[in-house]
């Protein structure tokens, strides 16, 4: 297996790291995060559809990208893959062509033949798409033994559209799978948030879908205020500090969900995934150093699922923590290199919302606020 990065900016290829002297005309897969306006140009394409003739070619908006041990906007970040043996199959779905994202979900997954299937590769759209619906199609169709991961488009700090696009330019509404096949493809994950719960634990009393209305019987908007305090006056933005741990039936758990939007009027909130009714929640705030160290986490947890060096280790961290860190948001990535070493390639992007497992090879849910890692190479 070889792996090498590019980084394309404003018109150009300015930087490249290819140890092994992959082929770019040979690639069998190139995974490209960057800004929306950079991928939305059809100039940008056709010079980076030159530069990898014949790969699949995946290209997601983010809010940040991934580029060796640095986070970076404004690029667009490139990652071509030439595998021995493993043999690839991506596809996509348009949103609206489906009643809903769970059938959508369905439809991703049974595109794909299962035999021989070891890991599929997501990338959706972050705005049209309700993942939590997603996750659940694409568990209901998949085989017990095959791993789902990957992340929601982002843009930036905008919240306007997300784009992506398999071998065309990539546009709103798209999900896109790619299907790892073979018997020497090794593959781990992880993922951690690091944010600490306080407060009591509460019910959900009344929501529909990802709007929350009533936590034990309370208006939850006027709830949240009480606990924001004097950062009540700058909500919506300042709910990425404080977003809601939730334990959900059948999980053993708890997962994170960030706050997209409120409405003043309905006096609701909505998140970045669903909050069933019943559901058991606790407030969130951010701790630097916890949400550093829970990237180093989820790093370990990769090798102790699978202990193998990876050639390329897939970033995919939530834009509310590089909010948050702000200008410390590089030491999360270079937490992740400091475990895994100088032998292994970071990729990846900041995004709306991380999908893997809560537990080794478990089904995928979505998961806001974390950092998400998957890790790949090939055994000889």
């Amino acid at each position: 297996m070889k792996v090498a990065t590019v980084l394309f900016k404003e018109d150009s290829f300015v930087r490249e790291v290819n140890a092994d002297q992959l082929n770019f005309s040979d690639s069998d897969l190139v995974l490209g995060f960057g800004a929306r306006a950079l991928l939305a140009d059809q100039k940008v394409f056709d010079q980076l559809r030159n530069k990898f003739p014949t790969s699949e070619l995946i290209l997601c908006s983010s809010a940040g990208e991934i580029y060796e041990n640095e986070v970076l906007d404004d690029t667009i970040a490139l990652t071509a893959l030439k595998f021995s043996s493993t043999r690839i199959k991506s596809c996509q779905v348009d949103i609206i062509a489906f009643e809903n994202s769970f059938l959508a979900g369905c439809s991703l997954i049974e595109k794909l033949d299962q035999q021989d299937l070891k890991m599929v590769l997501i990338f959706s759209d972050g705005g049209k798409v309700n993942a939590s619906e997603l996750v659940k199609g694409m568990n209901t169709v998949k085989k017990e033994h095959v791993l789902i991961v990957g992340g929601l488009a982002g843009d930036a700090a905008k919240f306007e559209k997300t784009l992506v696009g398999l071998n065309t330019i990539p546009v709103q509404g798209q999900i896109v799978a790619v299907g790892f096949y073979g018997h020497k493809l090794m593959v781990s994950h992880g993922s951690l948030g690091g944010w600490e719960s306080f407060g009591l634990e509460r019910i959900v009393t009344k929501s529909q879908s990802n709007v929350l209305y009533e936590i034990d019987g309370k208006n939850v908007l006027d709830l949240y205020k009480i606990y924001l305090g004097k950062y009540a006056e700058e909500l919506p933005g300042s709910a990425l500090l404080f977003p809601l741990s939730i334990k959900m039936e059948g999980l053993e758990e708890p997962i994170v969900r960030t706050i997209l939007s409120i409405d003043e009027t309905n006096q609701t909130m909505t998140f970045a995934g669903d909050i069933p009714q019943g559901s058991k929640v606790r407030f969130m705030k951010a701790n630097f150093d916890r949400l550093i160290d829970a990237a180093s986490g989820a790093a370990l947890s990769c090798l102790e699922i699978n202990s193998f060096t990876p050639a390329l280790a897939l970033l995919i961290s939530c834009v509310g923590r590089k909010l948050i860190l702000g200008s410390r948001i590089d030491e999360e990535v270079e937490a992740v290199g400091e475990v895994f070493g100088n032998k292994t390639i970071l990729c990846g992007f900041y995004s709306y919302g991380e999908i893997s497992p809560l537990v080794p090879f478990g089904d995928c849910i979505l998961h806001n606020q974390t950092m998400t890692i998957t890790c790949i190479n090939e055994i000889d």
